[in-house]
């Protein structure tokens, strides 16, 4: 079994968990997609290697010619060359670094063996450099690290010369420190920012659809209550069955408006909604509004009824809402049975029509995807997600005995909450 593809992830996960990305450069130090910092340390390097080998030469040839010169061309090249490295890998151009000076001052260039300068000042500089990128960019624990070891390489390549290094290791580590908490501070600021500017475009986005809502179906609404109410004084002595077809009308209508109402509060608020909503203990009234509307519903329980999660309760509240719902829009006069199964582990609700639901047969043998209505709605997609949400699932589909079948399993157990 080849685990290839696995050692480049691991390798980046722990390349994350140790250094973090370079921070966006300000547009002064970019021009197009050349990052001047990474110019700057190239030139640096290059102008220390130069320096640096002809002062070595100069000082070789001058205290007995001991060093070849193939030897100060390398200890120039090691000693600058990390510094290439220090934007794009910090760690590794500090490892490099500490490794060439400790070759260099310990083996090959030992102290005041080459003038009276304990170090090679361009090693120096850019060691103090790419320990300086390490304690922007690297995990506390490796720059706590990183100056131990400066220390005892301090003390193993030239003891009396400690004390300095020490404190030059000491400042390098609190201004790199200093400027990667300023980063994180405007980092973590930038981050708000963006969390409040998306705030407040879903806020104006909720207040503008309120707007929609309000003068549009709201004004409807109000309209089919109005006339339902007044229909009635329309006709010389209404019947008794057509004056209370027309109240109900108009309660559903004004029930329909007040939901509107409470849902346009919501989408104008800034803070949730705190509004009871609808469960299982209001199931008896919508059987008998579904009732009202020409539709004969039976209900019964099997199993011990018991408190449910609130996001079980309001979404088994609601499918069977659009269950209902899809019988009256679809086959008016059906007769439909609501049976709930409250298990050990999950609330199974089935809602099933009658055979004269052949509107609703016919609306699922239709071409096109199932469950879209014929006026564009997405009531059985909506009950699915519903359920889905929840972690359990849905269907809906024709029965073998002619019947339309709904049924829903929702988990009882530890679950996201459902949303209305």
């Amino acid at each position: 079994m080849s685990s290839g593809p696995a050692r480049p992830e691991r390798a980046r996960s722990l390349r994350a968990r140790v250094t973090a990305p370079p921070a966006p450069r300000p547009r002064w130090l970019r021009i197009g997609r050349l990052d001047l910092v990474f110019v700057a340390d190239l030139a640096i390097a290059v102008i220390a290697f130069v320096l640096t080998n002809s002062a070595l030469a100069e000082a070789n040839s001058t205290y007995g010619a001991h060093h070849k010169t193939v030897e100060i061309i390398g200890v120039s090249f090691v000693l600058c060359a990390p510094l290439v490295l220090r934007n794009r890998f910090p760690l590794t151009a500090w490892l490099a670094s500490a490794a060439a000076m400790l070759l260099v001052g310990r083996w090959i260039i030992p102290p005041h063996s080459l003038g009276t300068a304990a170090y090679i000042p361009a090693g120096v500089l850019v060691y103090g450099l790419c320990l300086y990128a390490v304690s922007v960019r690297c995990a506390t624990w490796v720059v706590i690290t990183a100056g131990a070891v400066t220390v005892v390489g301090a003390l193993i390549i030239n003891a009396p010369t400690a004390a300095a290094a020490i404190v030059l290791t000491i400042f390098l580590l609190l201004v790199g420190t200093f400027v990667r908490s300023r980063r994180s501070g405007r980092e973590q600021l930038e981050v708000a920012e963006r969390r409040h500017e998306g705030e407040r475009a879903l806020l104006e986005e909720r207040q503008r659809i309120a707007r929609e809502l309000h003068d549009v179906v709201a004004h409807h609404m109000s309209v089919i209550a109005i006339q339902a109410e007044a229909a009635p004084y329309k006709v010389a002595d209404p019947p008794k069955e057509l004056v209370e077809s027309f109240a109900e009308i108009r309660a559903s209508a004004l029930s329909g408006l007040n939901e509107l109402r409470r849902v346009l509060g919501v989408l104008r608020s800034e803070t949730p909604d705190t509004a009871p909503q609808p469960g299982l203990d209001d199931l008896p009234g919508l059987l008998e509004s579904a009732r009202n509307g020409g539709v004969t519903v039976t209900s019964d329980v099997s199993g011990t009824p018991r408190p449910i999660p609130q996001g079980v309760d309001l979404s088994a509240y609601r499918i069977v809402q659009e269950a209902l719902s899809n019988a009256m829009r679809h086959a008016p006069g059906a007769a439909v049975q609501v049976h709930l199964h409250y298990g050990e582990a999950a609330l199974v609700i089935e809602v099933r029509n009658d055979s004269c639901a052949r509107g609703v047969q016919a609306l699922w043998e239709q071409p096109g995807e199932p469950g879209r209505s014929d006026g564009g709605g997405h009531g059985i997609i909506g009950m699915r997600e519903r359920a889905a949400m929840l972690g359990g699932h849905l269907e809906a589909r024709p029965a073998p005995n002619g019947e339309f079948l709904v049924t829903a399993a929702l988990p009882l157990g530890s679950g996201p909450e459902g949303g209305p």
